[in-house]
């Protein structure tokens, strides 16, 4: 029987080469994705553990805002003490926060969150071990810098050249001494780094004389656990330490979480390409199965047992699953190397370090590869085993009974009933809960479909045949028939185009409708033309504020000023604005009393607000600032919640009084004839033209809010752009088997005069059909579950109304019959081809 199943392998290559192919793709990404974590997690903790190869005992302070008001860090005489300490060699103090540098165009070089600047921190032999110069030397004056490699070549500067440095405050110039290279996450992760001579950055990020972290060295014969014991007695009880191994193994921990949530997003796509497989697999062996009806009968007639024919069909699965297994684990192997090229690219620098090559991926690919391919084929292989031995004295095919049919559609709507039921009780109820009852509801409904899809094919063709008919005539009409003669067959073929367009479709839906409300919300929510913010997510400052105010054609200028009370013992986001100023470039709507109180000290709190905390105009509330301070403010105004606007707002100058650092993350500034380019121009030019500082219209605002969206969007389009070609390869299949099948129907179809150009354009409309098919039941379902989920969210969106992307859904219609047309090129040129006399002979 194993001699049987190689050589059924062999005499059935072509058609087997597509189920290879549709196996390697789903292995590819299961491999490919194992090793290209597996090396960028070996990357990652070689370089952690590098840094902290020499550091025994690892010291750090960043006190929350109240506690750095006593200690704002680790002083120069903890760093004394620590230094005389047995059994320590060195003490390297360091301090750092965020520095950014233009290019030459002024633009910001980096990511903003990762710029990062730091001090040059000399031993007495002049070097900082923790970089390598390239040219020149570290910073030993206030008006010196240095770069690290990257960003001084991205910049196009060289030593002795004077370089704009952005931080929190003004812009100032340095000179560049020197350009290093470093192992520094910051710069690995596409930012920079800017060295300072230590007093400046100790002054530029935290107080003179105190540092954030400390890097203990041990002397010769010192154990890292008996010297951190004895730091632990002369640094600050607030401060934290540890050993550098243990340090190393907690940032290990870090990046192997991390790597596990990338992990499992690329694993998700993984599965939804062998799902889709799956049903290539089944249709594949279900073709070769009524192919060789008569073979396998006669099989049976002369011994063979059931179980015989079963196994056969399993080793010819299991020996494809073998090849596509190691052709994809291959494949696999190179995704992982071109998607570490192409972080490098996109400006994500990797460590270097080797390919990691471990068993897991090998034997994941082999046992995913072989198992899927194997359970697919079940299913067919069963169906053969019950072809009886009479069926060898004649051409008929096994057919499905109706009973089975009855009870594959029974069970089929019972499966996407209850499906249905769950994802509107999902969208009802909201929230996290909601939504894991839509995903266990879209499950169950996407199984159903897939099971009635057969059944559903019928109607669903039936509504698209006549347009077909309408343009194509005849041969319309025949794809439109034969497109349904196996509804097993068209149902399993349409499922990978289905199953695809689902989540697309639901992705777009939900992404327009989103995109559409933050739209709304930008355009009904902030009256401003501008809002400015820090690319760093830091805080702008005071004299950013002050600048804004005096620039040409500003006529409104307010900030919403981070800060919170405690009103009647509960705590209450509050934002310190400027009063006349808030109303003219955010949407307020006063629902009693008025925002002019605000200039009075007074305080405007929001509808919800009020209700939970039982406000009214004119009521004076007790309050707690965050620094323990304690007064009674007077509620001035009432307005309508929104999302753009804190709970609570009152004056800046009241708020700046209780907070030690002032936290503005946005300004918005209203012009003098609304945003333009001029405009825009003169703010930058009004803040010194701070490369750190973002200068944002409405479309940019949207932008910012909507660009993960869209960014998500364009990353599963691409993804499940697999299951599009599985579909392709799927209907290839499908189609081939129809001509084979059909060989002397089409031969007596040229024989009474449909000439080769009708018969290819009919097997073409068969395919399209086909296509369209799963496209549509695609398309419905993913519109479904892009409502539900947008259900469970709209309460955090104002504004939210469903939205339906025709335009995309359109394109998604013509992208399926495009996949017909080019799955109908090979079978519609062989059914084209056929011999007219050999094919009516044909059995």
């Amino acid at each position: 029987m194993f001699r049987t199943a190689l050589r059924n392998v062999l005499a059935h290559k072509a058609r087997l080469l597509m189920t290879v192919l549709a196996v390697m793709l789903g292995v590819a990404f299961v491999s490919g994705t194992l090793v290209f974590t597996d090396t960028l997690s070996s990357a990652f903790r070689n370089q952690s553990a590098k840094s902290y190869d020499d550091v025994a005992v690892a010291v750090s302070l960043r006190p929350d805002p109240e506690e750095a008001r006593k200690t704002p860090g680790l002083s120069q005489q903890v760093v004394d003490k620590v230094a005389k300490l047995d059994g320590v060699a060195s003490v390297t103090p360091r301090v750092d926060g965020f520095a950014g540098v233009p290019d030459k165009n002024g633009k910001l070089i980096g990511l903003g969150w990762a710029n990062k600047g730091a001090n040059f921190a000399p031993s007495k032999d002049g070097k900082d071990a923790a970089y390598a110069f390239a040219s020149g030397d570290g910073p030993v004056e206030a008006d010196q810098i240095a770069l690290d490699k990257a960003t001084a070549d991205k910049g196009g500067y060289k030593v002795g050249d004077t370089v704009r440095v952005a931080t929190n405050g003004p812009v100032k110039e340095y000179t560049l001494s020197g350009v290093f290279t470093t192992e520094d996450g910051a710069v690995n992760a596409g930012g920079s780094l800017v060295l300072f001579d230590t007093p400046v950055a100790q002054k530029l990020y935290l107080k003179p004389g105190y540092f954030s972290d400390l890097n203990v060295v041990a002397a010769s014969g010192a154990h890292a656990d008996k010297l951190l014991d004895e730091v632990l007695t002369v640094v600050p009880k607030a401060a934290t330490a540890q050993t550098g191994q243990a340090l190393a193994d907690e940032q290990a921990r870090q990046i192997e979480d991390g790597m596990g949530t990338l992990n499992q997003v690329l694993l998700g796509f993984a599965g939804i390409a062998l799902f889709v497989g799956v049903f290539l697999i089944s249709n594949t062996f279900t073709m070769l199965v009524a192919q060789r009806t008569k073979e396998l009968a006669l099989m049976r007639a002369v011994g063979a047992s059931r179980k015989q024919i079963t196994r056969s069909v399993l080793a010819e699965a299991g020996l494809v699953g073998l090849v596509a297994s190691a052709v994809g684990y291959a494949c696999g192997v190179g995704l992982a190397v071109g998607l570490r090229s192409a972080m490098t690219a996109f400006d994500l620098k990797v460590p270097d370090g080797p390919l990691v090559l471990e068993a897991a991926p090998a034997l994941a690919a082999f046992g995913v590869g072989v198992l899927i391919t194997m359970l697919a084929a079940w299913l067919p292989g069963r169906r053969a085993a019950k072809i009886p031995p009479v069926a060898a004295m004649s051409s008929v095919h096994a057919t499905a009974s109706t009973k089975s049919l009855v009870v594959r559609n029974s069970i089929g709507a019972v499966l996407t009933a209850i499906g249905a039921v769950l994802i509107v009780l999902g969208a009802g109820q909201g929230g996290d809960q909601g939504r894991m009852l839509i995903a266990g509801g879209a499950f169950a409904t996407l199984i159903g479909v897939i099971v009635l899809i057969p059944f559903l094919s019928r109607p669903v063709i039936a509504l698209i045949r006549p347009l077909f008919v309408s343009v194509f005539g005849v041969s319309g009409k025949l794809a439109g028939l034969n497109a349904v003669r196996n509804p097993r067959r068209t149902g399993a073929t349409a499922s990978a185009l289905a199953i695809g367009l689902t989540l697309v479709t639901g992705l777009s839906v939900l992404g327009a409708t989103v995109g559409s409300a933050l739209d709304k919300a930008t355009t009904d929510q902030i009256k401003a033309d501008y809002m400015v913010t820090m690319a760093s997510g830091t805080g702008l400052s005071d004299e950013a504020l002050t600048a804004l105010e005096k620039a040409p054609g500003v006529t409104a200028v307010s900030p919403q000023q981070s800060g919170a009370l405690d009103i009647k013992g509960k705590f209450t986001s509050a934002s310190g604005v400027t009063p006349g100023a808030i109303e003219k470039v955010l949407k307020i709507d006063v629902v009693n009393g008025s925002m002019d109180s605000l200039a009075k000290g007074q305080i405007a709190v929001d509808s919800k607000t009020a209700e939970k905390r039982g406000l009214k105009v004119g009521a004076a509330v007790p309050v707690e600032y965050m620094d323990k301070q304690k007064a009674r403010l007077t509620v001035g105004a009432i307005y309508e919640s929104s999302d753009f606007v804190s709970p609570v707002l009152m004056d800046k100058k009241l708020l700046d009084a209780h907070e030690q650092q002032p936290y503005v993350p946005q300004i918005f500034v209203k012009m003098d004839g609304g945003a333009s380019a001029a405009g825009e121009k003169a703010l930058s030019q009004a803040m010194g033209d701070n490369p750190a500082i973002t200068v944002m219209d409405k479309k940019d605002i949207r932008d910012a809010f909507g660009g993960p969206i869209n960014m998500i969007l364009n990353v599963m389009y691409g993804l499940l752009g697999m299951a599009l070609i599985i579909a392709v390869l799927g209907v290839v299949n499908t189609l081939a088997m129809s001509v084979f099948e059909r060989q002397q129907e089409i031969g007596m179809l040229r024989a009474i005069g449909l000439d080769r150009r009708r018969v290819k354009r009919m097997v073409r409309l068969e395919a399209v059909v086909i296509s369209v098919f799963g496209a549509v039941v695609g398309i419905g379902l993913g519109s479904f579950l892009g409502w539900a989920i947008g259900e469970t969210v709209k309460s955090s969106l104002p504004g939210y109304a469903l939205v339906l992307p025709w335009d995309r859904i359109g394109l998604f219609l013509v992208l399926a019959a495009l996949v017909g047309v080019l799955a109908s090129l090979w079978p519609a040129r062989s059914a084209a081809k056929l011999n007219m006399l050999s094919a009516i002979k044909a059995e």
